[in-house]
C-alpha cells in the first residue's frame, strides 16, 4: 500500500456517515453487585489467609513451641 492509497482511503472516510446518532447505541453499565454469600466467603478466606500467614511467620521465627 502506497502513501497515495492511504490518502485516497482517508479521503473516502471524511466522517459524513458519522453524523447520525445511531452509530453506537451505548448501554448503561450495570451496577456492581455482590451477594451476601460471596462477601462472607471472601471475608472468611481473607481472615484464614491472615491467620495462616501469622502462624507461618511465628513458626519461622521460632516463637511457636511444639
Amino acid at each position: 500500500m502506497t502513501a497515495e492509497d492511504v490518502l485516497y482511503d482517508a479521503a473516502n472516510y471524511l466522517g459524513d456517515e458519522l453524523d447520525g446518532d445511531d452509530l453506537v447505541d451505548w448501554a448503561p453499565p450495570r451496577p456492581f453487585t455482590v451477594t451476601p454469600a460471596a462477601a462472607t466467603g471472601t471475608l472468611v478466606a481473607a481472615f484464614a489467609l491472615g491467620v495462616l500467614t501469622a502462624v507461618g511467620v511465628l513458626a519461622l521465627m521460632g516463637r511457636i513451641e511444639d
